[in-house]
C-alpha cells in the first residue's frame, strides 16, 4: 500500500506541474473529422497523413480477410502462426521500399526494439542521433554493443562519434537516424549521412515512420527523397499506410532472415491479424499508383497553406515542409490551456511537453491530412486566432 500511495503522490505532481496527459475517446472512424462525446471536431493531430484509415477500400480487404483467413494466427510465425498473407505484404513491401526482403513485426516500436541485439554485440558501435525515436533508444539499450550519441543532425559531431567508434576498434558499426524527427517535423541530412557511413564502413539505419507512403518520389520515403540508399529500413501501417496496427523492417534478406531466427519481439509476438496484413497491401496498392499522386498533392498543398495561415496570424513556428507543423507554446500549461480551448472550439489537437519534447519546449503538433478541405483549414485557423489570444500567444 506504500507502494501505490507513493504512486498517486507522483501522479498529483504529475498533474500539478502541468504535464498529465488525458485521453479522449473517439467513437468514429479516424478521419479529417472525429467524433467525441457525440460532437463533430476537426481532427488536427492524427498520423492519417493520406486519409486512407477510414478507406472503404481497405475496410473491405480487411473484411474479406476475416472471411478468409478468420480473426487471428493464434501464435508466433515460426511455429504455425504465418498466413499466406504475411508473406505477400512482406513482398510488397520489399518491393515498394526498394529492399530485398522485409519482416513483419506487431508494432515499429517492436521492429526497432528488436533490432539492434540480433545484429550487434559486444565488439560493436551504434551511433544514434540524439532525438531519435524512444523506440530506437529502448532497441540500442537491449543490445551489448558500445553506444554513441551525436547531436541531432549534426554531421561534425556524427563524423566524431564515428572516429571514436573506429578508434575503439568496433567490429560493425551501425549510425542509426529517424528519417523525419517527429516532434520537430525536420528531415535527418541522410545524403551527409551515407558519405560519411561509407567514409568510415558504417551501416544507416533509417526509422522512417513519419515519411512511408507519402515522403519522396511515389512516397516511398525520406531516402528516396534524398536519392540515397540506405541498408536498413523501419517503419508502420499505423500512419499513412490506413493507420493500422503492425511495423516491419527492410533491407538486406542475410539480415532479415538473422531478425527471423532471433529478434525477440519477432519470435514471441503473435503474428499480425489477416485482416491487417490484407488492408496494409491494399494500402500500398493505392499509395504505388496515380491516386497515390494525387494525395500527396493534396496533402502537401494542404501543409503548405495551413503553415501560412498560422504565420499570417503570428503564431511561433517551426520552420521546414514537413506535414507536421509544430505551434511552439513554451510552457507546458500553455500547451495544455491551448489544446484545451481549441477543443471548447471544436477543434481537436493535442499538447506536447516534457518528457516527449524538451522542458520550455511545449507545443502543439499540428498534422495536416488529405482528408482535410480548406474549409477544415479555415475553421481551425479562426479557432487559433481566438484560442491564441485568450492563452496570450498572440497578442
Amino acid at each position: 500500500m506504500d507502494f501505490i500511495e507513493s504512486l498517486r503522490a507522483e501522479l498529483h505532481d504529475i498533474e500539478a506541474a502541468g504535464l498529465l496527459k488525458r485521453e479522449r475517446e473517439i467513437a468514429s472512424p479516424q478521419g479529417g473529422h472525429v467524433t467525441v462525446d457525440g460532437e463533430e471536431f476537426v481532427n488536427l493531430c492524427a498520423n492519417n497523413y493520406l486519409g486512407l484509415a477510414d478507406d472503404p477500400r481497405l475496410e473491405q480487404a480487411a473484411k474479406d480477410a476475416i472471411d478468409s483467413h478468420g480473426l487471428g494466427m493464434a501464435s508466433v510465425r515460426f511455429i504455425c502462426g504465418t498466413s499466406d498473407l504475411h508473406a505477400a505484404l512482406e513482398r510488397a513491401l520489399a518491393n515498394y521500399l526498394g529492399m530485398e526482403e522485409a519482416i513483419l513485426y506487431a508494432a515499429c516500436f517492436d521492429a526497432n526494439g528488436g533490432l539492434f541485439e540480433p545484429l550487434l554485440g559486444a565488439g560493436d558501435a551504434v551511433v544514434s542521433d540524439a532525438l531519435n525515436h524512444a523506440s530506437i533508444i529502448d532497441g540500442i539499450r537491449l543490445s551489448k554493443a558500445r553506444r554513441l550519441r551525436y547531436r541531432n543532425a549534426d554531421m561534425d559531431d556524427l563524423e566524431a562519434q564515428l572516429r571514436a567508434a573506429r578508434d575503439g576498434g568496433a567490429r560493425r558499426v551501425m549510425i542509426a537516424t529517424d528519417g523525419v524527427f517527429s516532434m520537430d517535423g525536420h528531415f535527418a541530412p541522410l545524403k551527409e549521412i551515407t558519405e560519411l557511413a561509407e567514409r568510415y564502413e558504417a551501416l544507416v539505419m533509417v526509422d522512417d515512420c513519419h515519411a512511408t507512403g507519402f515522403i519522396g518520389p511515389g512516397g516511398r520515403g525520406t531516402p528516396a527523397r534524398g536519392g540515397v540508399n540506405v541498408d536498413v529500413l523501419t517503419g508502420t501501417f499505423g500512419k499513412a499506410l490506413g493507420g493500422l496496427i503492425g511495423g516491419y523492417t527492410a533491407g538486406p534478406g542475410s539480415l532479415i532472415e538473422m531478425l527471423r531466427q532471433r529478434s525477440r519481439p519477432y519470435l514471441f509476438s503473435n503474428a499480425l491479424p489477416p485482416a491487417i496484413c490484407a488492408a496494409a497491401i491494399e494500402a500500398l496498392r493505392i499509395v504505388e499508383g496515380e491516386e497515390g499522386d494525387r494525395l500527396r498533392k493534396r496533402l502537401f498543398e494542404n501543409a503548405a497553406a495551413w503553415r501560412a495561415g498560422l504565420e499570417d496570424l503570428g503564431f511561433d513556428l517551426l520552420p521546414g515542409e514537413h506535414p507536421i507543423i509544430p505551434v511552439m507554446t513554451g510552457d507546458a500549461a500553455t500547451a495544455q490551456n491551448m489544446a484545451a480551448r481549441l477543443f471548447d472550439l471544436g477543434i481537436y489537437v493535442a499538447g506536447f511537453f516534457y518528457p516527449v519534447v524538451p522542458e520550455g519546449a511545449a507545443r502543439i503538433r499540428t498534422q495536416m491530412s488529405s482528408a482535410l478541405t480548406r474549409d477544415d483549414l479555415d475553421r481551425a485557423l479562426v479557432a487559433f486566432r481566438a484560442a491564441g489570444r485568450e492563452t496570450g500567444l498572440l497578442a
